[in-house]
């Protein structure tokens, strides 16, 4: 694999595209407008309202790895899969800007391209198109299928609003139908291609074009599985944390349990989150250097303060309370 410069922030924007032409496109996914002088990528992206941070990691990205362990932006070490810094909304726009340029642009100029080069009177020419066709069925059959279901799921997350039957992991993000019927497609034009010169300098045009779209597909496919879904399982995550955090404190509020936090001392919080930890008496006695009666005699008082009784109710308390973090807590 050919290893590129890693691009940061302070980069000027117009040294990314003479190194890398192909960010052309990228750039009108993203919405960055052309005629940025010599701004720096920053700059560029403040300007356009992008995050520079995500606009660098796919750039970096498709510049450089395929997946693997890369330097991004900062220049720190570490896989997307834990990755929180990653804008799902850029990513969002990022990737409907690309299937609207594929799907209204780039498959019809293809298809135009192909009817130019070809012979109308020739059997095989007819043969071509409807591979090419039938390629770009399938492709626009997946799009479609992420237009209709991913990304309308995606935004339901960002308003925080979890779906109970959808999630990422149910989302089919391979191509290989299409793939399949791609690799036949540039056979068939191969071993086709005419012996006249104008019609084989616009055939092998149209196949240089062809294997600059599958490169630039399979680009978006490992965006889409090695940035976008990681960053969507972890809003997955967020949302289903939240939720379950409000129902804790809608359930316990509705019934009037623990309104008044303020009325504990500060040890009889402390005792609490020692019993939500799962200490004993005698293990919160010698955790707070107090005796085994006087932490007997806290978790009277919290009980007769709070009304509760139970370690899954005093649990539930200091979740909403801010005693504990949710996530430190088996639910």
């Amino acid at each position: 694999m050919k290893y590129q410069k890693m691009y940061e922030a302070d980069d000027k924007m117009i040294s990314l595209i003479r190194d890398n032409y192909d960010l052309l496109q990228s750039l009108g996914s993203f919405g960055i407008n052309l005629g940025f002088g010599d701004k720096t990528v920053q700059e560029t992206c403040e300007d356009n309202k992008v995050d520079t941070y995500t606009f660098l990691a796919v750039v970096n990205f498709t510049a450089n790895g395929d997946g693997e362990r890369l330097r991004i932006g900062d220049g720190t070490p570490g896989l997307f899969e834990s990755d929180e810094r990653i804008s799902v909304p850029t990513l969002l726009h990022y990737l409907e800007a690309s299937h609207a340029y594929f799907l209204d642009f780039q498959l019809p100029y293809i298809r135009r391209e192909l009817t130019e080069s070809l012979d109308e009177n020739d059997s095989l020419a007819h043969l071509i198109l409807r591979f090419y066709d039938e390629y770009a069925h399938e492709i626009r059959r997946h799009m479609k299928y992420e237009q209709k279901t991913l990304f309308p799921y995606v935004e339901s997350l960002l308003e925080g609003r979890p779906a109970n039957d959808y999630n990422v992991e149910t989302f089919s993000r391979h191509h290989g139908a299409a793939d399949k019927k791609l690799r036949e497609l540039k056979l068939l034009i191969i071993k086709y291609l005419p012996q006249d010169g104008l019609h084989n300098n616009q055939l092998t045009a149209t196949l240089h074009d062809i294997y600059d779209n599958e490169e630039w597909l399979r680009q978006h496919a490992l965006v889409e599985d090695y940035i976008f879904v990681p960053a969507i399982r972890r809003l997955e995550q967020t949302v289903k944390q939240n939720d379950v955090t409000k129902n804790i404190s809608e359930m316990v509020f509705k019934d009037g349990i623990g309104q008044n936090p303020d009325a504990l001392s500060d040890r009889e919080k402390d005792v609490i989150i020692a019993l939500v930890q799962g200490m004993s008496n005698k293990e919160i006695a010698d955790h707070l250097c107090i005796s085994t009666n006087t932490v007997i005699t806290h978790r009277r008082n919290i009980a007769r303060k709070l009304q509760i009784h139970s370690p899954a109710g005093l649990t539930i308390y200091a979740i909403v309370n801010g005693l504990v973090d949710i996530s430190s807590v088996k639910i």
